[in-house]
Order: C-alpha cells, then sequence, then structure tokens
C-alpha cells in the first residue's frame, strides 16, 4: 500500500511542478531550438529532470521513513550527483573530460562508498567471483557506460521515458517481491515522477529531459539494475523469481540503450568517424524514415524491449551460455532488418519523388488548355493602375 501511494505522491508532485518549471524555463529561454539534427519543429524547454527529480525527493521524504533508506543513501548522494553535472552541461556546456570526470565521481560513490557493485559473473564464460579491483573497475565502467547510452537514446518525444518506466515497474516490483523495500521505493518513486513528465514529453513534446534527466536517470536506472543482478544472484536455489541466467537479466533492461550506443558507435567508428560524432545513426532516426511517428517510435521500441525481458524471464532457467547468445541473435537480427528495410523505404520514396528540373510531356488536351488560357490573356484588357 505505501509503495502505491509513493507512487501517486511522486505523480501527483510531477503533474503540479512540471508545468510550473516550463514555464519558468520559457521565460528564461532556456531549452532546444529546432534546426540542424534536432527533429522538433519548434522552441522547446528542456532541463525536464528538475521536475521529475524533484518529485522523487519530495516522496522519498514523505514516504522514505517508512524504509531503511540508510542502506542507499550512497545511492541517492550519486543520483543527486549526476543531477547536478547534467544542470551545468544543460546550463552551460561541459567539455567531453570535465563532464565524464563528474560522472565518474558519481559512479565511485555508488560503486565503493555504496558497494553496490559486480561481484561475481556467476560462472559466465567460465568466470566466478572477480577481484575486489577488478569489481570495482568492471562495475564502474558498466555504470558509465549505462548512464550514457540511455542519454544518447533521449532524441525523440516519450522514447527515454518509455524505456525507463518499462524498466522502473519491473524493478520496482521485483525489489517489492524479494523484500528489498529501499530499492522498491526508490523505483516506484521515480516511476511515478517519470509518469508525470511523460505527459508532458508525450509528442508534442511540452519539454525535454535534457541532460539534467536523462543523465540522472539512466545513472539511476544503471545502479538499481546492478543491484538487481547481485541481489538476484544472492537468492537461495529454488527462491521466487530467481533467474538463473543473472548478467544477462540485467542486461536485457537497459536493451535497448546498450544496442543502440554500440550500433552507433560501430557505424561512425566504420566510416572513419569520432564514435561522438553528432549524427542521425541511432534506431529511432531510422524508424521515422520508414514513416513512423515519434509516438509510434516510442510504443514500438517500448514493446520490442517488453517482449525481450518476458523472453529472459521464460527463459529464467537456462544459464547466461544459453540465454545471453540467443538474446544477442534475436537484437542483432532485428538491427540487420531494420537497415534493410529502411534502405528499401528510402529508396522507393525517392523513386516516387519527382525529380529536379524533371520535363514532363504534355498531352493534346493539356496543350490546347495552355493555349486557351494564353489567347485569353492576349485578348483581355488589363489595368496597369
Amino acid at each position: 500500500m505505501y509503495l502505491l501511494l509513493a507512487t501517486i505522491t511522486a505523480f501527483s508532485v510531477g503533474f503540479l511542478v512540471t508545468p510550473m518549471v516550463i514555464s519558468l524555463l520559457r521565460k528564461a529561454n532556456i531549452g532546444d531550438a529546432p534546426g540542424g539534427r534536432k527533429i522538433h519543429k519548434k522552441f522547446t524547454p528542456s532541463m525536464g529532470g528538475i521536475g521529475f527529480l524533484f518529485a522523487t525527493f519530495v516522496t522519498l521524504a514523505i514516504w522514505g521513513w517508512h524504509f531503511p533508506l540508510p542502506d542507499i543513501r550512497f545511492l541517492l548522494g550519486g543520483i543527486t550527483l549526476m543531477f547536478f553535472v547534467g544542470l551545468r552541461d544543460d546550463m552551460i556546456e561541459l567539455n567531453a573530460k570535465h563532464k565524464l570526470a563528474g560522472q565518474l565521481v558519481a559512479v565511485l560513490i555508488v560503486v565503493v562508498a555504496g558497494d553496490i557493485r559486480i561481484r561475481d559473473f556467476h560462472g559466465f564464460l567460465g568466470i566466478q567471483e572477480v577481484p575486489l579491483l577488478i569489481s570495482y573497475g568492471f562495475t564502474s565502467f558498466v555504470l558509465l557506460a549505462l548512464t550514457n547510452a540511455f542519454n544518447l537514446i533521449d532524441g525523440l518525444d516519450g522514447l527515454a521515458g518509455t524505456v525507463a518506466i518499462i524498466s522502473l515497474g519491473l524493478l520496482g516490483s521485483w525489489f517489492y517481491i524479494q523484500g528489498l523495500e529501499s530499492y522498491a521505493v526508490l523505483s516506484f518513486s521515480l516511476l511515478g515522477s517519470i509518469l508525470a513528465f511523460m505527459v508532458f514529453n508525450w509528442h508534442p513534446a511540452k519539454i525535454f529531459m535534457g541532460d539534467t534527466g536523462s543523465l540522472t536517470l539512466g545513472f539511476a536506472l544503471g545502479s538499481l539494475v546492478v543491484a538487481f543482478m547481485e541481489n538476484n544472484a544472492a537468492l537461495p536455489q529454488g527462491a521466487f523469481l530467481k533467474l538463473e541466467p543473472a548478467f544477462t537479466a540485467g542486461i536485457v533492461l537497459m536493451i535497448y540503450p546498450l544496442y543502440d550506443m554500440a550500433r552507433v558507435f560501430a557505424r561512425r567508428i566504420s566510416q572513419g568517424k569520432h564514435p561522438m560524432t553528432a549524427d542521425k545513426s541511432h534506431v529511432h532516426h531510422f524508424l521515422m524514415r520508414m514513416g513512423l511517428k515519434h509516438n509510434e517510435v516510442a510504443l514500438c521500441v517500448g514493446f520490442l524491449q517488453l517482449s525481450l525481458i518476458l523472453l529472459v524471464f521464460i527463459l529464467s532457467d537456462f544459464s547466461d551460455n544459453v540465454v545471453l547468445p540467443i538474446l544477442s541473435f534475436i537484437v542483432l537480427f532485428l538491427g540487420f532488418r531494420l537497415d534493410q528495410v529502411t534502405v528499401k523505404y528510402v529508396r522507393r520514396n525517392v523513386m516516387k519523388a519527382p525529380k529536379i528540373l524533371e520535363m514532363k510531356v504534355l498531352t493534346k488536351r493539356q496543350k490546347a488548355s495552355v493555349k486557351v488560357e494564353k489567347e485569353a490573356l492576349n485578348s483581355g484588357n488589363i489595368n496597369l493602375n
């Protein structure tokens, strides 16, 4: 009951606060103007993370005393620091090194001080428990990758929010079932606040997340996924909702951001570009070239992500050595088919489009019509005043 009330509280606060954030950002002229790579058509305020993070922390302040929140105090501290990194980048753009340094500090707070880390590969590729320093390093790399992968998919109305809602809903439910109430209340507080944000971010969006929102949310999701992986692995054999492919179960919760980042980086590097070069090679750009609208792309991606998550749950009795290759094959095949279908669709549209300076042969009827109009013009009285 408390978790349901926390979700409703977060939604209510976010729904009330976000219009005020939109108004203030408009007056301050803080947002994204159309043009260049931007696919929106009018000035739209960004930094929407202010609204949903405020709603999350207000909810935790109201309902958190029912739960043992001290065990996630370092996670909350890391989320707060990541919020300020994103806020600073939205207001005055940070260079890549400073931005990464700020992210790394937030990650280390969670990994080292909070002890939320990947301790064991659970037999995947024959690897069991890993040494402490390797655990710190690998988990830090994973969290940085998940944070920035999520940041990269925030390029379309409602897309990042849809992915987050699916993952947060499943994570919150799993944590609650396993008695991990502190993680559950954080997940449901974020869920309620993102649902409120989506009211204003659904196409046509009235506000964007900005780095303030996407970095913060991506980092929070990544940290919760790591916590889920380790707590899942720690469950006794035969426990309810214990997933044997622990590594794959964590990956699939963020499968779309991870695949999209790997895809665009591979394409850019193969073309001789820097992996961080901005372009329109993301999955959502390809889906829009096929004629899908913003909301249709968000729903399509959300459906695919949910389907893949359910597939991993269905295969929960098999190990990572079986499930991860199956998941990887499906994702790579879908990506390959997306490229093929998009190219065919674009070529067909190009063939149908009128050619520049194309001269069309007029029919006899069209020629006669032009001749009549010309004669009428020559014989008419024209007023030159």
